[in-house]
């Protein structure tokens, strides 16, 4: 049990460094120029969407999609608390500066990226035939082939 809350503090700390890092870098690099805030926060948002997509592939074909997608959610959940709450405060903003309407369309880009990356991720496994559930499925094909017919004797 330990070992999967780990791994989701893990998730959700990489997640919230990915937006940290972002934020510094529009912070003391770009500071006041918009457009290359933009390009860095698209970039933010396609490397966790990477990331995750990467998560999905690997645990995906460990794990059941049930038991593994609560895992990556709650990960997601903790990280954009994190994001959206204590991000900004890192970099000397305040998380409610902009407004409720930006800081909705944080959260809904943020959820929208790590929903896609994992839908990808996950579909990409599935297509090469590589999840839990169809390797299970081949492993019990190969298994009822193997064994040999019973004879009934009458």
């Amino acid at each position: 049990m330990g070992q999967r809350w780990r791994a989701v503090g893990v998730l959700a700390i990489a997640l919230f460094a990915v937006n940290v890092v972002a934020r510094l870098v529009i912070r003391f690099g770009f500071d006041g120029d918009d457009t290359v805030a933009d390009r860095v926060s698209l970039g933010m948002f396609g490397l966790l969407g990477l990331i995750l997509a990467g998560v999905a592939f690997v645990w995906g074909g460990r794990r059941p999609l049930a038991q593994w997608a609560g895992e990556v959610s709650s990960a997601v959940g903790i990280a954009l608390g994190l994001t959206v709450l204590v991000g900004p405060l890192l970099v000397g903003d305040n998380p409610f500066a902009g407004g409720g309407g930006t800081l909705f369309a944080q959260i809904g880009l943020y959820l929208v990226a790590n929903a896609v990356g994992t839908l990808l991720g996950y579909l990409l496994l599935t297509t090469l035939g590589r999840d839990y559930r169809s390797r299970s499925l081949q492993r019990y094909a190969e298994n009822a082939v193997a064994k040999p017919r019973r004879v009934v004797r009458r």
